[in-house]
């Protein structure tokens, strides 16, 4: 197996551009959550010319809505969400200076482009594991959009945060590449 690649945020560009569909990577540092409510909330926060809760400049986001957390824990189960819920707002959020997403799930062509467009890599977290990606989380706390409950924008402090590369800066989807050997020709 491969050593897995530790990423520490702000995660840039010149970052993004050096991973590869397949890489495993261990992320640590802050990490913005946000779902579907909240990009639709701030999609139109940008249609209305109001300034964004958050400054998306090289940040990653997390598609998450974490459980409650247990006493003396930051947060509770925090698995990821399906990505294509922020299909719709992604390339205008991608605008904003985001760098990487985290969900889980298959994404549409028209984000794939901004992707590429914009150099940002998108990364798997593990469904199922989300009580173990909870041990990553260090410090979870609420940015914007409170009455989102566990929708809303938060900022999650994580130490060795495991995702896959799915889809890298460059387009290459690992879905398709990993299947690749396994279909009948």
């Amino acid at each position: 197996m491969a050593e897995k690649i530790r990423i520490t945020t702000p995660f840039t560009e010149e970052q993004s551009r050096k991973l590869k569909a397949g890489d495993s990577v261990l992320i640590t540092g802050t990490i913005i959550s946000a779902r579907d409510a909240a990009h639709k909330a701030m999609t139109e926060a940008l249609a209305r010319g109001e300034k964004l809760p958050v400054d998306w400049t090289n940040q990653i986001v997390y598609y998450l809505g974490p459980t409650p957390a247990k006493p003396g824990d930051p947060i509770g189960s925090c698995g990821p969400t399906t990505s294509g819920r922020m299909d719709a707002y992604t390339p205008k959020m991608l605008d904003q200076g985001i760098k990487g997403m985290i969900g889980k799930g298959s994404r549409e062509p028209a984000v794939v482009e901004a992707m590429k467009k914009h150099g940002v890599t998108y990364f798997a977290a593990v469904g199922g594991a989300a009580a173990l990606i909870a041990k990553s989380v260090k410090k979870y706390e609420v940015l914007a959009y409170p009455e989102l409950g566990p929708e809303a924008v938060a900022r999650l402090t994580v130490e060795d945060f495991p995702a896959i590369v799915v889809i890298d800066s460059e387009g290459n989807n690992f879905y398709e590449i990993g299947q690749a050997p396994y279909r009948k020709l």
